[in-house]
């Protein structure tokens, strides 16, 4: 594949791989929601553990999206389990870059469930939502920024 891909790779200089995954997010900017929902659910821990993951971050505008009132409900205490499995959804065990994830049909989730990936020329989507920012770098792993917030299907207790 010789032609430039439409995902941003955004390396970049300056944010070296001495970052874990959360230390290169809150570095990034655009993903302070998605810091705070970690820590909402009780996650910080694992995303700066050892690793390697591979992270579909939401960016701030993807959670900008979410219907009015939806992070709020999420955040609330009594809804933990579901804020950890909505985390979990976008956490892939091993370091993934965009060019292993194009390969794929779906990616097992941390959460279990498969989420479907789609390639379409340069345009890489996970259930829907498109990777907009590619291979950002961490000492623990990758994120990939989405466009979009991925709902998991509910679970059954």
């Amino acid at each position: 594949m010789n032609a430039p891909n439409q995902v941003n790779a955004a390396v970049t200089p300056g944010m070296s791989s001495s970052r874990n995954l959360l230390e290169t997010a809150a570095a990034n900017g655009t993903f302070k929601t998605f810091g705070k929902a970690v820590e909402r659910a009780g996650m910080t821990e694992t995303l700066r553990g050892t690793g390697p993951y591979t992270v579909f971050a939401p960016t701030d505008a993807a959670f900008a999206k979410l219907p009015t009132g939806k992070l709020d409900t999420l955040f609330k205490p009594e809804n933990k389990d579901e804020l950890v499995a909505l985390i979990n959804y976008h956490v892939v065990n091993g370091r993934r870059s965009a060019a292993d994830v194009r390969k794929w049909d779906a990616a097992k989730t941390l959460n279990g469930q498969a989420a479907p990936i789609k390639v379409s020329g340069d345009h890489i989507t996970i259930d829907g939502a498109e990777i907009v920012s590619a291979d950002i770098d961490s000492s623990n792993g990758v994120l990939h920024a989405i466009d979009k917030v991925n709902m998991p299907a509910p679970t059954r207790h």
